[in-house]
């Protein structure tokens, strides 16, 4: 199995520096941004698809490192109704399906994206709980209408490029948890597109993220190392807190494309995103490695550092000793 580091939270470091920032956390993996929601200060994407860019010279970097360069990261909403978002996003997708290929890369992770609730709607719409008759004839139309036919063309292209695209299982996406991640791929009938088991967003779900492997299988591509706290508030709110607030313009809230950005995170919220370790133990994160080690031997966890209470260096340190002591006490098991 190969630890890595999701590189986002290193953008404010050229890709050299990123890259022995990860060596040095006793990690050998890195998953690098390709566009969507996040530029991709690490990635030129122009230019190794233009042909001005040599990839044996991009790949230089990793090697001098010690690092491999094991997965591209797209995630955006490439089926938004907005066309100054979900064209963008897609087409992201696409360039990063082609630039993995031309890198040696075989993982490409992105979310499925979610539609507007009917044809000619202006906003994304999350239909759960839909026990109105209305909410799953909207679901019809998303899924059968707009989700089918574009991941179909996704997995043809993946497929044409022998690279598998990993779905993360988020909300406010059609797919959002285990069953959705496989309904995606029975109705598209993919043999290029499965699963990244990203735990964070399963824990607040009341998901448990080793039975959600068992359940998916050889459908899990490819993992983040990401972890959740449930707080106190969650006993009132519930999960589904809504409590955002917007951020001012004059703030520079982080954008989402188009007019879209980010909202204020509430302050006693119910849950939130920590490093690994601040939320689960290390007995649930070698469960959780055995359990991907199971699946794929080679799987490729990369963390992905969210953490607002940690710094930069200071989260990654702890999630990288979590994932070092849980994966010493997995291999006990193997």
């Amino acid at each position: 199995m190969k630890l890595g580091v999701y590189t986002a939270v290193l953008h404010d470091q050229p890709l050299p520096e990123a890259l022995r920032t990860i060596r040095s956390l006793g990690l050998d993996g890195a998953e690098i941004n390709a566009g969507g929601f996040l530029p991709s200060p690490h990635l030129p994407v122009d230019d190794l698809l233009g042909g001005r860019l040599d990839p044996g010279e991009y790949l230089a970097s990793f090697a001098a490192a010690g690092v491999a360069l094991t997965g591209l990261n797209v995630n955006g909403n490439p089926l938004h109704a907005d066309p100054e978002v979900g064209p963008e996003d897609a087409e992201d997708l696409r360039r990063a399906i082609r630039v993995a290929a031309l890198l040696g890369v075989r993982r490409v992770v992105t979310m499925s994206g979610l539609p507007a609730a009917h044809a000619g709607g202006r906003w994304p719409a999350w239909h759960v709980n839909t026990w109105d008759s209305g909410y799953l004839d909207s679901l019809d139309y998303q899924w059968d209408s707009v989700a089918v036919p574009f991941w179909r063309e996704i997995d043809a292209l993946a497929r044409d490029h022998d690279v598998e695209v990993a779905i993360e299982m988020h909300p406010q996406n059609l797919v959002f948890n285990p069953p959705t991640l496989r309904r995606l791929v029975e109705k598209v009938g993919a043999t290029h597109v499965g699963a990244e088991m990203d735990p964070s967003h399963l824990f607040w779900q009341g998901i448990d993220p080793v039975a959600a492997i068992e359940y998916l299988g050889d459908l899990v591509l490819h993992a983040a190392a990401k972890d959740t706290r449930i707080n106190p508030a969650c006993a009132v709110v519930g999960v589904l807190d809504d409590r955002f607030t917007r951020v001012p313009a004059d703030e520079n809230p982080t954008g989402l494309g188009g007019r879209h950005v980010v909202n204020r995170w509430p302050a006693d919220s119910s849950w939130d995103f920590v490093a690994v370790g601040r939320g689960h133990d290390v007995e649930f994160w070698s469960r959780f490695l055995a359990a991907l080690h199971h699946v794929d031997p080679d799987m490729a966890v990369n963390i992905e550092h969210e953490d607002t209470e940690l710094g930069q260096l200071e989260g990654l340190r702890m999630a990288a000793d979590t994932l070092h002591l849980a994966s010493a006490a997995a291999l006990q098991t193997f």
